[in-house]
């Protein structure tokens, strides 16, 4: 899942820095300031909202959640992720979902 949405993402335009773990994550945010991160709730190690959590002390950074459970949607979204996405997704949907995140954090 996580090279097929870097490839779309390349081939829609956008720059890639994929991990998959919380310690890279957190390291990249931190380091590298992304424009938006992609975040899967179900990692391995942790989980998300540890990640999400940990995340509140780096400098901001837009979080789009994964999720195989709509239930993880309240708590993803009260720990600071800017939207969340019910997996299966349309990869066409992710990728209007990254627009429009990006889009309204360059009007602020």
């Amino acid at each position: 899942m996580l090279r097929i949405i870097g490839i779309k993402l390349r081939i829609s335009g956008y720059e890639v820095i994929a991990v998959n773990d919380d310690h890279q994550a957190l390291h990249i945010v931190e380091h590298n300031c992304p424009d938006i991160v992609l975040l899967d709730i179900m990692m391995p190690g942790t989980d998300g909202f540890d990640v999400l959590r940990k995340m509140k002390s780096l400098p901001y950074v837009p979080v789009i959640v994964l999720s195989a459970r709509q239930e993880n949607r309240e708590k993803s979204l009260a720990l600071g992720a800017k939207t969340f996405i019910l997996k299966p997704f349309n990869i066409d949907q992710l990728v209007t979902e990254i627009k429009a995140v990006l889009d309204h954090n360059d009007e602020r």
